[in-house]
């Protein structure tokens, strides 16, 4: 089915044009034409009309966390305990549910892609589910539903830190062996390929949680896939220290060691890092999702991020554990959180910061057809107006700098996604009464009990 909007501005990549026509087909673009007048049938976008965000780091079931993890005083250690709690009681059922929401929340705010991060596997206890990829399916059939694309990043988590079983609620994260878990990985591999709105990738968890000697077949595992491979970096001091005392090498170190970097890999956090660790990074071209609405609200502290776009290294973003879904947020925070470490200003201009959250982003996911208005890409976009008061006297050559420095979600007015309108003025298309389903869905996953 043929489609076409009219942008009153749109954000190219490289500048803002005035009066953009876009048509598609197929969930594609399939021209772009700025400085011509609306013609007739065409859907008017009034403000400006951005690419389709992609939120490249997601544990959609922290959601349910919000305002909870924000009590009281503790460290990211004291933080995992509550997340724990929460990821015991979820089922393929309830997951579903929360994740539906979750991810109908992300499409309110622009966001076209999810790169979720996924290890939630098995029941409590270990055992599997009859389907043993039950609860992955669960987040594939969420994303479907809320309208977005995902690239379900399935994580081998085998060990509750460097030589120590699993414990407690981590024991339904393991597959017993990285063989185990590229079986169950690979089973699902099979069955989604060539789903429109799903790809697979590998994720490792952390090297706490993958033995030295299986990061290898990890990394094996996406190479042979030409699938993306993600993994927590040193996200906290104690991990560098842990592995090397166990190992005398540095997380990056050991990952480099393994195979395990390189231009489809995505390093997250990556907030304790050496010089030679951003080298190698940099000189592999492996990617930086960076999450700053979580590295400051877990006081994980601020990542090299400078230093690695200097090095080589893509930068991305992702809402992670979802103390708010805004990637408009994600995206000044890495520049306001640089100011406060350097004491400069204008260390990214607007137009790198939404790079980051939309063409990078979704290179980083596998999809590098989409986060741009071009011909041949996914025709998503997404238009935020400049009329309220967040953004009210914006002029039109600032528009950009307005949206990152100033927007929110609040301010997105038209979602399309791959050809399809998910969401307009607030509500999402696809679900109705989102906000009592989310509520409904978080109360079922921290009712007591």
């Amino acid at each position: 089915m043929d489609a076409r909007w009219h942008a009153e501005l749109a954000w190219l990549g490289d500048g803002v044009a005035r009066d953009v026509l876009l048509e598609a087909r197929g969930g594609r673009f399939t021209a772009v034409v700025p400085g011509v007048p609306a013609p007739e049938g065409a859907v008017r976008l009034r403000g400006l009309t951005l690419p389709g965000l992609a939120n490249a780091h997601s544990h959609a079931f922290h959601r349910a966390l919000r305002g909870r993890a924000q009590t009281g005083t503790g460290t990211f250690w004291t933080w995992r305990e509550q997340m724990y709690r929460i990821a015991a009681r979820l089922t393929p059922e309830s997951y579903f549910e929360l994740a539906r929401a979750v991810y109908g929340e992300m499409a309110l705010a622009g966001v076209a892609c999810v790169g979720e991060f996924h290890y939630l596997h098995h029941r409590p206890g270990g055992t599997s589910h009859p389907d043993p990829n039950a609860m992955g399916e669960a987040l594939i059939a969420a994303a479907s539903d809320a309208g977005i694309r995902i690239t379900l990043l399935d994580a081998c988590y085998l060990a509750g830190g460097i030589g120590k079983p699993l414990e407690g609620p981590q024991v339904r994260f393991g597959d017993g062996t990285v063989e185990g878990w590229a079986r169950r990985a690979s089973a699902l591999h099979a069955r989604t390929d060539g789903n429109g709105h799903a790809r697979i990738g590998a994720a490792i968890h952390s090297v706490r949680a993958v033995p030295r000697e299986d990061l290898r077949t990890v990394a094996a595992w996406a190479r042979d896939r030409e699938a993306p491979l993600h993994v927590h970096l040193s996200e906290q001091p104690a991990e560098n220290e842990d592995c090397l005392a166990a190992h005398g090498l540095t997380p990056t170190g050991l990952l480099a060691e393994a195979g395990a970097l390189g231009p489809r890999t995505t390093a997250v956090h990556a907030t304790h890092l050496t010089t030679d660790d951003i080298g190698l990074l940099g000189a592999t071209t492996t990617g930086v999702c960076m999450c700053p609405t979580t590295e400051r609200d877990l006081a994980d502290g601020i990542g090299p991020a400078l230093l690695l776009r200097s090095a080589g290294s893509p930068l991305s973003l992702g809402s992670d554990q979802h103390a708010v879904i805004d990637l408009f947020e994600e995206a000044r925070a890495l520049e306001l959180n640089e100011r406060l470490a350097t004491r400069n200003r204008g260390n990214w201009t607007a137009g790198e910061l939404l790079t980051a959250a939309t063409s990078t982003g979704h290179a980083a996911l596998g999809w590098p057809e989409a986060g741009r208005l071009t011909p041949g890409a996914h025709a998503d976009l997404v238009t935020v107006s400049l009329d309220s008061i967040r953004l009210a006297g914006t002029a039109p050559a600032h528009a950009p700098e307005s949206v990152v420095f100033a927007a929110t979600p609040a301010d997105v007015t038209t979602v399309v996604i791959s050809g399809r309108e998910v969401a307009r003025d607030g509500a999402h298309r696809l679900i109705p009464s989102l906000p009592a389903a989310l509520a409904a869905a978080v109360t079922e996953a921290t009712a007591p009990g």
